[in-house]
């Protein structure tokens, strides 16, 4: 089910934040060009965790902390998510596949560890500790 992208300033914050996070349950993933922006999604892989903040909607562009190439929060763009092939799920984190993210460097992408699970953080203190 698509997150309702008409979503106004009528609309209570929680609410939409509710229906963002029953939606990412319940499909196992998320697209990232439809998340909240600046509302962080923790998402566990196998190794490491990592806080993806969204910037902007209709975007890729993030903020993102965990994993050993981002020990700091560093601005990205999330490719998508793959099996490790040449398939791409653009502009997606879903459970089960690597996430791809472009650092913006000549490096190339970072590819994770497979994803465990994704949750929208609702209070940023809870993980105060990435890894």
């Amino acid at each position: 089910m698509p997150i309702n992208s008409a979503i106004s300033g009528l609309v209570p914050r929680h609410t939409a934040l509710d229906k963002f996070a029953r939606e990412v349950e319940a499909d196992g993933g998320i697209n990232l060009r439809k998340a909240e922006p600046f509302v962080p999604i923790l998402v566990t892989t196998r190794n490491s965790l990592y806080r993806i903040i969204p910037l902007g909607r209709g975007d890729t562009a993030v903020l993102v902390q965990g994993g050993r190439f981002f020990p700091e929060p560093a601005e990205a763009r999330l490719v998508g998510s793959t099996f490790g092939g040449s398939v791409l799920m653009m502009h997606c984190i879903r459970v089960g596949m690597c996430m791809e993210i472009d650092p913006g460097t000549d490096d190339g992408f970072i590819t994770t560890t497979p994803v465990l699970n994704i949750e929208i953080e609702r209070d940023p203190t809870v993980h105060s500790r990435l890894h």
